[in-house]
């Protein structure tokens, strides 16, 4: 498999280690198909899922607005210092969104470009984001 292949199919909701909250989405059956053959299969779960933040993929699978709170509470859990998981797209839309207090709806306008860097900054429960820094 091609890396752009790898990087178009749905994650298994990989972990980070040290930091439970920030695992991947889990995306139940869709795990390891790429968007096109789950549109191919199942077009209007994948189109409710693409729409409505409470859907979640069948099999077990993740809604972003579970996605959005789950991240939410590890960075609220995090002690103070200086943090720097390693995380999927999802992840860091999902972060954006709850650090923002953006509708959960935004999560589908925010686009992740893969092996960048994206910073959120803050004390007393307010942030600053820098997005899409090159990595070192």
């Amino acid at each position: 498999m091609s890396e752009a292949e790898r990087l178009h199919r749905f994650p298994y909701g990989d972990p980070c280690p040290g930091y439970e909250g920030l695992r991947g989405q889990d995306h139940g059956v869709w795990a390891g198909r790429t968007m096109d053959e789950v549109a191919a299969g199942e077009p209007d779960a994948l189109r409710l899922w693409m729409t409505d933040t409470a859907y979640a993929p069948p099999g077990g699978g993740e809604s972003v607005d579970a996605l959005v709170a789950r991240v939410g509470a590890a960075l609220a859990g995090l002690a103070p210092g200086t943090h720097r998981p390693v995380v999927g797209q999802g992840v860091v839309r999902a972060a954006v969104v709850r650090a923002l207090g953006l509708p959960a709806a935004a999560f589908w306008r925010l686009d992740v470009r893969p092996d960048s860097v994206t910073t959120l900054t803050g004390r007393s429960g307010r942030w600053n984001l820098l997005v899409g820094q090159p990595q070192e």
